[in-house]
């Protein structure tokens, strides 16, 4: 099995860890480093996810700098494009550019930054994924009414992975995108999905994208606590079955990680982004990295 692995870095009080665990993951063998976009405004920790990515691709050389995922709909495309541009030189042309429409459109923060109302975020997503690729490599684009935009220096454009579980979100990933990324998602249900997201790249007759799971995974030998209120609050807040909520949560030791992950690839999965949950963090990466060697060589042994 060969399947791209991320893990995002933990929201905590002071950016200074998130550096140390970045280099951490690249020791290690990850992909990928993730930084989520979960800037609230009531008092959640959150940074700024290209500026810790900017501090990360310092302080690396080979691991890829990944969003996971940045609320377009909250930004200004051509600040986006600036900042993409930027990180691309900083990194080497390290960046996975992670986006979607945004969970958080009742939030302060959104109202603050004078993000789009809830009804006008995914015209404003497709708006942006149309102008993002051109601003980024340095091409003329229409930003404004009469108005054109010209970004140097000019840069690849990054993979764009479009998150969101729904047919939308699969739609605008066959239309925009290089990947699509769902989440908080079981193997079993991802197989289904995934077959729908081959139906829609035929009718729109285009490339069929690759599939970027994201989910979370408590690993630490103490962490029952954590998944019973992780599973409690699928339930409450995002109205899963309780059976279907049970079945997202990674958990185990490293071989039934290792099983999940197999299962993740069997329903066309190419990548799995887990944020590690539950405490002990360094440990937690440490058990993951083990469990995607065991995959791998269980695909290997299959073939």
């Amino acid at each position: 099995m060969t399947m791209r692995i991320t893990t995002s870095l933990p929201e905590t009080d002071s950016g200074l860890p998130a550096i140390a665990m970045a280099r951490h993951l690249e020791t290690l063998g990850y992909d990928a480093v993730g930084m989520p976009d979960l800037l609230i405004g009531d008092g959640t920790p959150g940074f700024d996810p290209a500026l810790v990515l900017a501090a990360v691709a310092a302080a690396t050389s080979r691991i890829k700098l990944e969003f996971g995922v940045l609320t377009l709909p909250l930004r200004p495309t051509a600040w986006v494009a600036a900042q993409i541009q930027t990180l691309q030189h900083l990194s080497g042309g390290r960046v996975v550019l992670g986006v979607g429409i945004g969970g958080f459109p009742g939030s302060p923060f959104w109202h603050a930054a004078g993000g789009a109302p809830r009804g006008e975020r995914g015209r404003r997503t497709d708006a942006a994924l149309e102008l993002l690729p051109r601003l980024i490599r340095g091409e003329p684009a229409e930003v404004l009414a009469g108005e054109k935009v010209v970004l140097a220096p000019a840069a690849p454009v990054p993979p764009i992975l479009v998150g969101g579980n729904s047919e939308a979100a699969m739609r605008r990933a066959v239309l925009y995108g290089d990947g699509w990324a769902p989440s908080l998602i079981s193997p079993q249900n991802l197989a289904g999905k995934a077959a729908r997201l081959r139906e829609i790249a035929e009718e729109l007759e285009r490339p069929v994208p690759s599939i970027s799971v994201g989910g979370h995974a408590f690993l630490a030998n103490d962490s029952a606590a954590a998944v019973e209120s992780f599973v409690r609050s699928l339930v409450d807040v995002h109205r899963m079955s309780p059976d279907e909520a049970a079945n997202v949560p990674v958990t185990g030791a490293p071989a039934q990680v290792a099983e999940r992950l197999a299962a993740y690839a069997d329903a066309g999965a190419d990548a799995v982004g887990l944020g590690l949950d539950g405490g002990d963090w360094p440990r937690q990466a440490e058990l993951l990295a083990e469990a995607r060697a065991l995959a791998a060589q269980g695909g290997e042994s299959a073939g």
